[in-house]
């Protein structure tokens, strides 16, 4: 005859933790944000290590292209009642030719504004006549791994991709934590975890302070 089943006693709220619950929501929320972190890790290693050898790129030179074209009448007044003249240019330019970059500056007399455009897609430098509308534009467009360099380095990739790299960072730090929290409920291999993360903290340590000149 089997024996009866016992029915587990419901854990007193008021009796402490709860460790198991703990680590089982510890181990849902790690494979949550590795759908996620798992993937901004790949690309940040993978262009952290082109940046890394910057040798594998010295004979690259960007595309350039040139385009001419006219900002109207309107345009030019609108630019010139704008508090910063400059990224009024820039937007008018935009809708007038295909540029590469974003506004990053712009060197304005009476007669000729010079404006800087750049991004992690190229830069585009504009020449503009304030009386006649007249606008000469040169594009650098960069290939494909100089666009992943800097958009690891988030270099004037917008607040987008900032965005992008603060979630990403987050994600990161969060799950490497939770990972620390999860190595304590491996009661079997804990001890050498913790080993393995000293050694490991000990040997950037020791790289860090003998050989980086």
């Amino acid at each position: 005859m089997n024996a009866p089943l016992r029915n587990k006693p419901a854990r007193d709220p008021a009796a402490g933790w709860d460790r198991g619950a703990f680590f089982r929501l510890s181990r849902m929320l790690h494979g949550y944000l590795s759908a996620f972190a798992f993937l901004a890790l790949i690309f940040f290693c993978a262009t952290g290590i082109l940046l890394n050898h910057p040798e594998w790129f010295e004979g690259y030179e960007p595309a350039h292209s040139q385009a001419s074209f006219m900002l109207s009448p309107a345009e030019l007044a609108a630019a010139r009642a704008a508090k910063d003249p400059g990224p009024a240019l820039a937007a008018a330019a935009q809708t007038k030719a295909r540029l590469a970059g974003a506004y990053a500056s712009a060197d304005i007399d009476g007669r000729q504004a010079l404006v800087r455009l750049e991004g992690p897609k190229g830069s585009t430098d504009l020449a503009i006549d304030l009386r006649t509308g007249r606008a000469e534009a040169r594009v650098a467009r960069a290939n494909f791994a100089a666009i992943i360099q800097d958009l690891h380095r988030g270099k004037n990739s917008g607040a987008a991709w900032r965005w992008v790299i603060d979630l990403s960072a987050w994600t990161v730090l969060a799950l490497s934590l939770i990972g620390y929290v999860l190595f304590f409920s491996l009661r079997f291999r804990l001890k050498t975890s913790l080993i393995l993360t000293a050694v490991s903290l000990a040997a950037l340590a020791a790289v860090a302070w003998l050989l980086v000149p």
